[in-house]
């Protein structure tokens, strides 16, 4: 692994408390953790996970953040993002819905971007599971029309955004030793974390044989990830959306990318201080732990409990789609350069894509007029 920044002593500090339980979880368990369990630890248990303690997180690593996200680089896509929003509150209440708003700078955009357009919000409300982010939230977002919930609502009428959102959910690991498949998990070894794998079993089993009726047979040796957390989350978004659009926002591919035979050790990237690395043992706690999203999936899990499928396209279509392009002609060299990094294929213009699913929306969304992608999902 490539040097990376030093934490500090209180950093470390909380780190060990962090590593203390969860290795106490691995001994309760019988001497293995499930990766899912352990990536959920890390991210948030309370008070000592990424997203439960009171690390930077998002921002410059001059401010000490470990990663900045789109709306972060530049308003222009809030901006476009806004454009689409406007384009349905024609056909479904003029309410949003953020999950994981991060430091609340989309908020913010899509707000005044909306005043401007003449769509104002009749609401705006946040789930927030970070304690940390939610006060940032509440700083930036001061005399604002905005509410936090704990929970998401019921039968909610408007448009649900999840930017950065589904690869944070936990994601279980597993390999093929043959034509088996194994389930990776964690132990306790030689004083430090490591994998030991266990045969698979239940959904994930099930899951993983889903992937090769679709792929083929995977080969000897391959690992990657499935996210049971994130195909439960799709399945419960017609729970909370009676009519309206949720529009998904993340770095993924659709299933045959995904698991590609080529693709041999899965997606498990980690960023502090803007430095990404594979180790999800180092220092646990102080990193954020993600998975790609397999868009397939999420897309087929809304669809079968109740959800059409409205659009699927890369982050730099959707943008160019919402007017990114008109934007850019008044605008600053910094945000030029800023949006070439938002629809860059080398940036995140093709990583990133855009997922939108609903109910009740018949007419073609503005941000997938062009570049639709549905066909390969």
């Amino acid at each position: 692994m490539n040097r990376l920044p030093a934490a500090s002593p209180d950093a470390i500090a909380a780190s060990e408390r962090l590593t203390a339980l969860i290795r106490a979880e691995i001994d309760a368990h019988g001497g293995w953790l499930p990766f899912d369990r352990y990536m959920e630890l890390a991210l948030y248990a309370p008070g000592l996970g990424y997203y439960a303690a009171g690390a930077h997180k998002l921002g410059d690593a001059a401010a000490g953040g470990d990663f900045v996200t789109a709306p972060e680089l530049s308003p222009l896509f809030g901006r476009a993002l806004a454009a689409q929003l406007a384009q349905l509150f024609e056909h479904c209440a003029p309410r949003v819905l953020e999950f994981g708003a991060g430091s609340g700078v989309l908020a913010a955009q899509l707000l005044d971007a909306l005043a401007a357009l003449g769509r104002p919000v009749e609401s705006y409300a946040i789930v927030e599971v970070s304690a940390d982010l939610a006060d940032r939230q509440r700083t930036r977002l001061a005399g604002r029309p905005v509410e936090w919930l704990a929970a998401p609502p019921v039968d909610f009428e408007g448009v649900i955004v999840a930017n950065e959102v589904l690869d944070v959910l936990p994601v279980k690991l597993f390999a093929k030793r043959g034509a088996a498949t194994v389930e990776r998990g964690v132990v306790w070894r030689e004083d430090w974390f490591a994998f030991a794998d266990r045969p698979a079993e239940g959904e994930l089993t099930a899951a993983v044989a889903r992937i090769e009726s679709a792929t083929g047979a995977l080969p000897d040796g391959y690992v990657s990830e499935v996210g049971l957390a994130a195909r439960a989350w799709a399945r419960t978004l017609p729970q909370w959306l009676a009519r309206g659009a949720a529009l998904l926002i993340d770095y993924g591919f659709p299933r045959a990318e995904y698991y590609h035979p080529q693709r041999i050790m899965g997606t498990i990237m980690c960023h502090y201080r803007h430095h990404a690395h594979a180790d999800p043992f180092w220092l646990p706690g102080l990193n954020d732990l993600t998975a790609h999203v397999d868009f397939s999936t999420i897309a087929q899990s809304a669809h079968e409990a109740g959800l059409d499928v409205l659009g699927y396209t890369s982050q730099a279509h959707f943008l160019l789609n919402c007017g990114l392009a008109d934007a850019l002609r008044n605008a600053s060299a910094a945000d030029k350069a800023a949006a070439h990094r938002l629809i860059s294929e080398a940036e995140m213009g093709e990583l990133f894509k855009v997922l939108a699913v609903g109910r009740g929306i018949d007419v073609p969304l503005l941000g997938f007029v062009r570049g639709d992608r549905r066909h390969c999902l």
